[in-house]
């Protein structure tokens, strides 16, 4: 199974070694599920995400003008820490601390009774993590992406911001340099509150 262009360069920067749980810094303004960092900077590979918010999933979702020519195009599930997403839902932007998790796993046409269509199989292929630290990524916009394998479990270096990741949510993120366009559920709090990006109201109305 093919994975999605994206991760290609972040898989390959998977990281190794970890350090003792003293170096680890997390857990800010109470929240449990902040960004935690080890002392040289890695992220360490968030837990318990099935119980944060799950804000959407893609099947095959390329951002490839030529798309996937696989039989069996990966899923994604997108999940969000819970004060980011409530703290969204009042002001329509993510705070400081904000964890977006996209995981992917691989699809299946034929299984149990199913005839039709594609549903969820197998382990977790990758993991990808889009966290928002003002302070800490000052110097690009206040966010940065690690990526984990399947079953690492070790922290992770920073994906370098030359990333193509990088450059792409800037200019094509809806709010914040995220993709909220593709959160169905919180969408419309982005428009309530006017916080969708110049670029992505001009991409929208070029689309009309």
């Amino acid at each position: 199974m093919k994975v999605p262009g994206i991760l290609i360069p972040a898989i390959a920067m998977i990281a190794s070694g970890l350090l003792p749980a003293s170096a680890v810094a997390g857990g800010a303004n109470g929240n449990a599920n902040a960004p935690r960092f080890t002392a040289d900077g890695r992220l360490v590979r968030p837990k318990g995400y099935y119980h944060w918010v799950f804000l959407t999933s893609d099947l095959g979702m390329s951002y490839n003008e030529k798309g996937s020519a696989s039989d069996h195009p990966p899923f994604s599930n997108v999940f969000v820490d819970r004060n980011a997403y409530e703290a969204f839902l009042k002001t329509g932007t993510w705070p400081d601390g904000t964890v977006l998790v996209k995981e992917f796993r691989g699809s299946a046409t034929r299984g149990s009774i199913n005839h039709h269509g594609y549903f969820q199989k197998g382990k977790v292929l990758a993991v990808l993590v889009h966290v928002k630290d003002e302070a800490r990524f000052k110097n690009q916009g206040g966010w940065a992406f690690y990526s984990f394998g399947g079953s690492t479990t070790k922290p992770a270096r920073m994906i370098p911001t030359k990333a193509s990741c990088y450059s792409c949510h800037r200019e094509h993120g809806a709010v914040d340099t995220t993709f909220v366009q593709f959160y169905p559920a919180v969408l419309p709090v982005a428009e309530k509150h006017s916080t969708l990006s110049d670029a992505y109201l001009k991409a929208q109305a070029a689309r009309k």
